[in-house]
């Protein structure tokens, strides 16, 4: 008599938001749509002079980090150490606004790639609190004044 062999029970991967935004391709996409709009927005030109005239290296960058936040592989640690935001942003004065403006960018980079609704407003999410951790100047109201779906 056989008896059915069972293999044994292996974690099935889940799916990260690298992968449900569509890989490296799209990450790079959604960037340079990020900095277009940086680039164009009347909102996010104090945000826009932090940045150096040429944005390659700063797109890589964000791409490396991007892809790594999302669930990719850790090459932007491996590069460029812990990703240490706040402190990496002290330099900057970084207010309501300029959040603001960062978030209003990344939206607009969404909806202009055509990322899926559910997975941009996840993100936004996520990243209006990242964004919201980086204001250092004192005229900052409170966390809960703003919300991203106001964005």
């Amino acid at each position: 008599m056989d008896t059915p062999t069972t293999q044994p029970s292996r974690p099935v991967p889940r799916e990260t938001h690298f992968d449900r935004l569509g890989g490296e391709t799209d990450v790079n996409r959604l960037v340079d749509a990020f900095y277009r709009h940086m680039d164009t927005r009347a909102d996010a030109q104090r945000i826009r002079a932090m940045h150096h005239p040429d944005l390659s290296s700063t797109k890589a960058v964000l791409v490396l980090y991007l892809c790594e936040w999302l669930g990719a592989d850790k090459r932007y640690s491996a590069q460029r150490g812990q990703p240490r935001l706040r402190t990496r942003h002290a330099a900057f004065a970084i207010g309501t606004a300029e959040r603001d403006a960062w978030l209003a960018c990344m939206r607009a980079a969404f909806d202009e790639t055509g990322v899926d609704p559910a997975l941009r407003d996840e993100l936004m999410q996520a990243f209006f609190k990242i964004a919201d951790r980086m204001r250092n100047t004192q005229t900052c109201p409170p966390f809960n004044s703003v919300q991203p779906e106001d964005l």
